[in-house]
């Protein structure tokens, strides 16, 4: 039960510390919000980890081999959708820092929380480096055969894992947000988050 709760925070901390275009979305997300916003999408983040670690801890190695082909064209379709937020963001920063429309700032959030979860799930199933990591997991348990239990705390763990590092991201975003409270703090902020976006997108298949 201790190598299941062990592997899991592992697999879980493994795949959400490393701060890539996902990440990056989450913490300028927050910081044009609200930390609730900002919490429910990264809920939805960890949601997306939890749901592959527990396509790892039940598939098993039987499939790894359907996983892996997938992946280049989910890298596309990741890069369209993170290209397309981008944009998205800095069109709006920029229409709000000419309207300067600061007084409504904080009943105007870009989204709702529900919205915020689907949207940071359905990113992060799309993200490639979530695939290829989780389905390395998978092809590389082919010797393993865990009880129920152990399956069952090793996703939780993973869930839990990715869900702490998460909040830490929307934390720092929140913080983000109230430091760069003023009309070109946050256009700023929302530019250079924008490019940053971009840049990460087309990382992956440069």
């Amino acid at each position: 039960m201790t190598g299941a709760l062990v592997a899991g925070l592992l697999a879980g901390y493994g795949i959400a510390m490393p701060v890539g275009p996902v990440g990056t979305y989450l913490v300028a997300l927050t910081a044009r919000s609200s930390l609730w916003v900002g919490a429910c999408a990264a809920l939805g983040v960890a949601s997306a980890d939890g749901f592959y670690a527990l396509v790892a801890a039940v598939a098993g190695s039987a499939l790894g081999p359907l996983l892996v082909p997938v992946v280049g064209p989910l890298r596309w379709a990741s890069v369209v959708v993170l290209v397309g937020l981008a944009v998205t963001g800095a069109a709006k920063a920029v229409r709000r820092y000419r309207a300067h429309r600061l007084s409504g700032l904080s009943q105007e959030l870009p989204v709702g929380a529900r919205t915020a979860y689907v949207g940071m799930l359905g990113m992060t199933l799309l993200s490639p480096m979530t695939v290829i990591y989780f389905a390395a997991l998978v092809l590389g348990a082919s010797g393993a055969d865990p009880g129920v239990m152990e399956r069952v705390v090793y996703v939780a763990a993973a869930f839990l894992a990715s869900a702490s590092w998460q909040l830490v991201l929307a934390g720092g975003g929140a913080l983000l947000g109230r430091a760069l409270s003023g009309h070109i703090g946050r256009l700023v902020t929302a530019l250079v988050s924008s490019m940053v976006i971009v840049v990460l997108a087309v990382r992956m298949v440069a």
